[in-house]
């Protein structure tokens, strides 16, 4: 191999890694800790929902589902529970449908509750939040400067028998951030289906 050969080879190497390295750390910010500015989903009629929307709220989970994923499915009762019970003290849910790499048409099954998506077309905001799977959530907190990423990740540590749930990792963040403390966590990966790139 010549030594311009060699050059060349390092050369690409170096800029691979530069490469990773950039990727690495932007999607680091976009975890816990980072601020995002706004963001724009679409409801099924169409009409517009900015997250700048809820900067009167105390916090704003935002939710990544398909219903074509088992483990959406399976936490749809949960967050149902979790919306419900937060909602009344100023916590905002959004569930966001994504495209998953399954073929799969995405329906509920008769007697599975089903909640009331938005549309992210250009994933946008997947790509934004770092997020890779369904079902993963984020929770943002409203600041002077934007939204906190106060979390990102697994719902709980059991997605298939909710029962059998031992760290209910979004519920502990919710409590926290509402009591003022730090989020306790900032981030549990997350088991689930891989979104659709």
């Amino acid at each position: 191999m010549s030594y311009l050969t060699a050059m060349s080879f390092r050369r690409i190497s170096i800029l691979t890694a530069v490469a990773l390295l950039a990727l690495t750390i932007s999607v680091a910010r976009a975890q816990a800790g980072g601020t995002i500015s706004d963001f724009t989903l679409k409801t099924a009629a169409n009409s517009d929902v900015a997250l700048k929307s809820y900067a009167g709220n105390k916090a704003v989970v935002v939710v990544f589902l398909n219903p074509a994923c088992a483990f959406s499915r399976l936490y749809q009762e949960r967050l149902a529970s979790l919306s419900s019970a937060y909602r009344g003290r100023g916590v905002q849910f959004l569930f966001i449908n994504v495209p998953i790499n399954l073929d799969a048409p995405g329906t509920a099954a008769p007697g599975e509750v089903e909640l009331p998506t938005l549309s992210d077309a250009s994933q946008q905001v997947a790509g934004l939040l770092g997020i890779t799977k369904t079902a993963e959530a984020v929770v943002l907190e409203p600041t002077s400067g934007g939204f906190a990423i106060r979390y990102r990740g697994a719902i709980d540590d059991n997605p298939q028998v909710a029962s059998s749930v031992q760290q209910a990792y979004l519920k502990q963040v919710l409590d926290n951030v509402l009591a003022g403390r730090p989020a306790g966590v900032a981030d549990k990966r997350a088991a689930g289906c891989l979104i659709k790139r």
